[in-house]
């Protein structure tokens, strides 16, 4: 019997949402690019049905892309997405083959990670270490502190629970992508930053969530408001362009490595699945070893 395209994407939601235990937004992500793909062949070749799709129409769909000048990281992105859904219908018997054959992506310009400058690390450091004037202001304290001491992702720390914070072994313990844990160290001062985190939202706020941050109204943080403090304090602080909590995961990977942490640790402190995603890093290490040189070296 013909499977429905909408009803294979449907599918395939559940497997991510229920057995990957994938996140909301990357969930979100998958299906945005699936519904595209779906209404471009319902447009363009009235197909409904996945077992008519063909290469032919896959490679259609990236011209009609790259002439409405979407990036080639987003078309990668897209294509990406594809290849996991017929993947999983292939394994689950509702496609013979993957057509994904013949499929030429455009080349991503290689673009090094931003990050803070030690030297600007220090009115950062400053800001940390000042007295909270409310909740949002221990929130932005908080969630930068953890950020650049622990280098996990958004979603990651929106996530932590009290219950991942090992004092005694001053570790926590994070819940990354795929649903894999990693133990990442962390020092006796940020433990304790959040340790007086803790008394203030036990004494302050009414709340029953496990979960280690809450905004004023005790329930758990949300990504907007996470980054809307994060991009706050960053304009405040920093000259970057971007002001992402992304940017303070960058930071945290490319300090460790310039002062000679070993590459494989750096990756397993990440959560990265491959030595190839941390290597990014390597190259802002790099341009500070070229830069070291020409001020040092008499000839350079």
């Amino acid at each position: 019997m013909p499977i429905p395209l909408l009803s294979a994407i449907e599918a395939f939601n559940n497997y991510l949402k229920f057995e990957k235990r994938y996140s909301r937004h990357t969930i979100v992500s998958y299906n945005n690019d699936l519904e595209q793909f779906s209404s471009f062949l319902q447009l363009q070749y009235n197909i409904e049905i996945i077992s008519e799709i063909k290469s032919i129409y896959i490679r259609s769909w990236l011209v009609q892309l790259m002439e409405e000048k979407i990036s080639a990281k987003s078309i990668h992105r897209k294509i990406s997405s594809l290849r996991s859904f017929f993947k999983y219908q292939l394994k689950n018997n509702v496609i013979e083959t993957i057509p994904m054959e013949n499929i030429t992506l455009p080349k991503i310009g290689k673009k090094l990670p931003g990050f803070i400058k030690e030297e600007e690390m220090q009115s950062l450091e400053k800001f940390l270490i000042t007295g909270a004037e409310d909740w949002n202001s221990l929130n932005a304290k908080m969630i930068v502190s953890l950020f650049y001491a622990t280098g996990i992702r958004l979603s990651e720390l929106i996530n932590l629970k009290e219950t991942q914070i090992d004092n005694a072994k001053q570790q926590i313990k994070v819940l990354g992508k795929g649903n894999k844990e990693r133990i990442i160290p962390v020092s006796s001062h940020l433990l304790a930053a959040i340790e007086d985190y803790r008394k203030q939202k036990k004494e302050f706020l009414e709340t029953a969530t496990d979960y280690l941050l809450v905004t004023q109204k005790g329930k758990q943080l949300y990504p907007k408001y996470a980054y809307l403090l994060v991009k706050k304090i960053l304009s405040q602080l920093t000259t970057l362009d971007k002001k992402s909590p992304h940017i303070l995961r960058h930071s945290f990977a490319t300090h460790l490595l310039n002062n000679g942490a070993d590459l494989n640790a750096v990756k397993e402190l990440l959560g990265h699945s491959s030595l190839a995603s941390t290597q990014v890093y390597t190259h802002n290490t790099i341009e500070k070893l070229k830069e070291t040189y020409k001020k040092a070296h008499p000839r350079a």
